[in-house]
């Protein structure tokens, strides 16, 4: 028995299980993957690692300006820019972690209780007035007060759609079919070392192309790289294309003889090694208008994200605070840490 369970560890579900940890609550993350932060992916491969979800941090609110702030002295997050006095210029730089963007997720854990490579298949609620999860791989079920799901929306929906109308209410389930997403896929590829002339930029966007949304030279964020290390992520019509395809690598190839062409450089068609990666719910396409959204079920059931409220990882902070307030509203009433001092706990 657990105080709230928090289905998710991205972003939103780390930042509210956190809030409520800090608040006395007891709170267990339960997380399908082997790594924490969702999005905020990091591979390690062929003796280096790569961001292959989201590649930087660009704050734009106080909170993640705060967040970036704090992990900037821990030496977690650095500026990332091709020009910094330009690019202060123009707009605010970006930020990345030369250890891995997953270190960020890696930070905000610190403390919490976590259960990885744990797939939930199905919540009921109990006659006990609580809800009951099951765990895909031991069968093993975990009893919790209060449920939030910190997963993109269709994949709640596929949770959740079993427990029906008279459970969560027609409104919720209609709020959370609504919710759309752009898929991508992301192509890493690792070069010889200094074989060719690296290109003077770190990261470019593709407008409107059909097949490249964005390239970035992602070994150029590493202390001491070994060899060059890009990270292309593919237009969402081009990973919707491929997104049932059982072998990810000619949609790869694809991609990269694309990139060699657009940019004129012909040696980023051969790479000396390439991994591929499918997003289904890469970037929320229609979000919900608000930051959370709550079922109305007897028992506390709220769902978060960067699909609540926005896009970005900063919304799904955002929403993962609110989702913590919504939680302790219906339990306890603790007092919660505010948005400016809920960094300073952290050691």
């Amino acid at each position: 028995m657990t105080d709230i369970a928090v289905i998710g560890a991205g972003m939103a579900g780390l930042v509210c299980a956190q809030q409520l940890t800090q608040a006395g609550y007891s709170v267990l993350v339960v997380e399908k993957s082997r790594g924490l932060g969702g999005r905020m992916a990091t591979r390690r491969l062929h003796g280096t690692w790569a961001d292959h979800g989201t590649c930087y941090l660009k704050p734009q609110g106080e909170l993640l300006k705060n967040l970036v702030e704090f992990l900037r002295d821990r030496q977690i997050l650095a500026v990332w820019t091709d020009n910094l006095e330009e690019s202060q210029l123009k707009s605010a730089p970006r930020y990345v972690a030369p250890a891995g963007m997953s270190a960020i997720a890696k930070f905000i854990a610190q403390g919490l209780e976590v259960l990885l490579n744990q797939r939930v298949i199905a919540v009921h609620p109990t006659l006990e007035n609580s809800w009951r999860l099951t765990l895909e791989s031991s069968g093993e079920e975990l009893i919790a007060k209060a449920l939030v799901l910190a997963i993109p929306a269709p994949q709640a929906l596929m949770l959740l759609a079993p427990l029906g109308e008279n459970v969560l209410g027609k409104a919720f389930l209609e709020n959370l079919s609504a919710v759309e997403f752009h898929p991508c896929i992301s192509a890493i590829a690792g070069y010889p070392a200094f074989s060719q002339p690296l290109p003077p930029w770190k990261s470019l966007k593709f407008t409107d192309h059909p097949v490249l949304g964005w390239i970035g030279l992602d070994s150029s964020k590493r202390p001491h790289p070994q060899q060059p290390v890009f990270v292309l992520q593919s237009s969402p019509n081009f990973a919707q294309l491929h997104l049932e395809s059982s072998d990810l690598q000619p949609a790869g190839q694809d991609m990269w003889q694309q990139a060699a062409q657009i940019l004129e450089l012909p040696w980023l068609e051969t790479p000396e090694w390439m991994q591929v990666h499918r997003w289904r719910y890469a970037f929320p396409s229609r979000p919900w208008e608000d930051t959370v959204l709550s079922a109305s079920s007897p028992l506390p059931l709220v769902c978060c994200g960067d699909w609540c409220g926005g896009h970005l990882a900063e919304d799904a902070m955002i929403s993962g605070l609110a989702a913590a307030m919504e939680i302790n509203h219906y339990l306890r009433q603790l007092p919660l840490a505010t948005n400016i001092n809920f960094f300073q706990s952290f050691t």
